[in-house]
């Protein structure tokens, strides 16, 4: 399935400035932000200094300046930490990763909730996500017209009642909450995920109590053998 990139999809709104993603609303329908800015660096050396690894990998200032790589290289990291310093002072709290791999559901049940799963990010309050992939695969989006929450499904509703063991009442609504199922949507037939990029800034909308528009569905690219790890900035 192609994934075309954010220039396609009516959800998003391109912006560009730091200043103007963090100041732009919301609004009709568009819950995804887009900084659109071209890397500069050499993102693949900082990579390689990283070395081979297992799973998620949180990154430091003192790591990444610590590392022997060239002007490139060092171009790199200067452009990321920067970005966190951006974020920082927006109040925000990001974390640079270095993903190998993601842990995966031992027994997911009726519906997988890990994040290779097309979801939408929560939160009780207002609240966004704020995510960069500086190198490997990059996130995916999926347009909430293209879109199903899993909990819908007849047949998958019905295991999780079986799950649940009770009746579909307000019992059950919360147990779909505390598990995260309701969360979790399937592509329609006809659904064609978009690419978050390389490099580019996103401030993507959460569910939250009084949303002025629907989450942003996006997942996890899968980790396939052979492939780069992946640098992530998210908040």
């Amino acid at each position: 399935m192609r994934t075309p990139g954010p220039a396609e999809s009516p959800r998003i709104q391109r912006v560009q400035s730091f200043p103007e993603l963090v100041a732009t609303p919301f609004a009709g329908g568009v819950n995804a932000l887009c900084w659109e800015r071209a890397l500069p660096g050499d993102f693949a050396a900082v990579v390689a200094q990283l070395g081979t690894g297992e799973g998620i990998t949180t990154l430091d200032e003192a790591r990444l300046l610590a590392l022997p790589v060239s002007t490139k290289g060092r171009a790199a990291i200067d452009f990321m930490l920067e970005d966190q310093r951006l974020l920082r002072a927006h109040d925000l709290d990001p974390v640079l990763n270095c993903i190998h791999g993601y842990p995966r559901d031992e027994e997911p049940g009726p519906i997988i909730t890990d994040v290779f799963s097309f979801h939408a990010d929560s939160a009780p309050v207002p609240a966004d996500t704020w995510l960069c992939t500086y190198h490997g695969p990059a996130s995916e989006g999926l347009r909430n017209d293209e879109a199903q929450r899993r909990v819908d499904l007849p047949a998958t509703r019905a295991e999780l009642l079986q799950l649940f063991g009770g009746e579909d009442n307000a019992d059950f609504l919360e147990f779909l909450q505390e598990n995260c199922y309701d969360l979790h949507y399937a592509p329609l037939p006809s659904a064609r995920p978009w690419s978050f990029g390389l490099g580019h800034l996103w401030r993507i909308a959460c569910d939250y109590p009084g949303s002025p528009v629907p989450p942003c569905i996006h997942r996890a690219p899968a980790t396939l053998p052979g492939q780069p790890p992946r640098l992530l900035l998210i908040s």
